[in-house]
């Protein structure tokens, strides 16, 4: 079977190591040294100044809306993951979308700022499969009309924008270091805040609030990434270089081989890949269809990645009707890709896509 991803693995004899001193300390959680040096190691890694890891990408943009104290509406996309946008609903914010650009798939700037009323407090952008925003936009848009503005990074790990980490722009932004992404802590997350004055505040949300012994000054919730995710964590950042030299064969191989067959998201000049995904755009839903049978035929499950759009789900209030992220999403497909996908898997893939288009363009 060959799913849209693999969890990958690092050296379990270097694992091991960090597992026998968890248990020569005996500190499994509340910000153990572990937990301490994955976060110096990347924030060193990533280029940003400061960054604290939580449990899961979801509490991280939770955690960002808390620190930043946002209400009302926030503006963002409706294509993206569902956390994106349930994220906003659990803390009592409103998401107003705002359409994506055809091409580039992310949140188009051109739409926001008619959008922007009394009770907007943030805009709340997603680079979409790690690439990124068109963060000058956006920034200009949010100081004109006093807005804070959270980016959902969980796709843009180590993707750099003009040199520069993409993760230091905004008021916060947040990655995911969930078991299926590049970079991974089993299950984990984390905010990069430049803010100073907010990194404190930050930390006691991510421990219920507390701020030490006698003072709870805020609503918080038990946000903390433990010891044994920090271990698999600095696993992986000892193997990253490897794992992202070996996803760049794979990515270019489909890059090559499905030139002028199928349509790819337009890279931002400016940025970096980090060859998290390889999504293809179909002509029609029809033949988005049609192929995923074809590949789910031979055990290869590629993934309608994002489907629904998110302007579609039941508990969005008021109403949106988004037509570019509901075309997109009906034409979408992300290829596997992971390290240990063989080169054979590859080709298999990419000619049954080949094939299936064959047929369908000869109807």
């Amino acid at each position: 079977m060959i799913n849209v991803t693999k969890t990958y693995l690092p050296n379990k004899k270097n694992y091991q190591k960090y597992v026998d001193e968890i248990y020569a300390n005996g500190w499994i959680t509340n910000n153990g040294p572990l937990v301490q040096k994955l976060e110096n190691r990347l924030a060193k890694y990533l280029g940003v100044k400061n960054i604290i890891l939580v449990s899961n990408g979801t509490t991280a943009l939770e955690i960002a809306y808390r620190t930043l104290d946002l209400k009302g509406y926030a503006i963002t996309t409706p294509f993206s993951f569902v956390a994106t946008t349930s994220s906003l609903v659990t803390n009592g914010l409103h998401p107003i979308f705002a359409d994506i650009d055809l091409d580039t798939l992310n949140i188009d700037p051109n739409k926001i700022e008619n959008l922007i009323t009394s009770n907007t407090s943030a805009i709340v952008p997603v680079h979409v499969f790690g690439n990124a925003c068109n963060v000058e936009a956006i920034d200009k848009i949010a100081k004109k009309n006093n807005l804070k503005v959270i980016y959902d990074a969980a796709h843009a790990f180590d993707v750099k924008y003009k040199g520069k980490s993409i993760l230091n722009y905004g008021d916060i932004s947040t990655l995911s270091f969930h078991a299926t992404k590049l970079f991974h802590t089993i299950e984990g997350g984390a905010l990069i805040i430049n803010d100073d004055s907010l990194v404190q505040k930050a930390r006691y949300l991510i421990n219920f609030g507390i701020k030490n012994t006698e003072s709870i000054p805020d609503l918080g919730t038990n946000a903390k990434m433990n010891e044994f995710e920090a271990a698999m964590g600095l696993c992986m950042l000892d193997e990253i270089e490897n794992i992202e030299k070996q996803r760049e064969i794979l990515y270019f191989t489909y890059k090559k081989e499905l030139d002028e067959v199928v349509k790819f998201q337009q890279q931002n000049e400016n940025s970096t890949l980090n060859y998290s995904y390889f999504p293809i755009i179909l002509d029609s839903q029809e033949q988005t269809l049609k192929i995923q049978k074809a590949l789910n035929s031979k055990n290869i499950f590629p993934r309608r990645y994002f489907y629904p759009s998110l302007d579609t789900l039941d508990y969005i209030e008021p109403k949106q009707f988004m037509p570019n992220s509901r075309d997109i999403s009906e034409r979408i497909l992300c290829l596997p890709l992971y390290p240990e996908l063989t080169k054979a898997e590859q080709m298999e893939i990419i000619n049954i896509i080949i094939s299936t288009i064959g047929i369908t363009n000869e109807k």
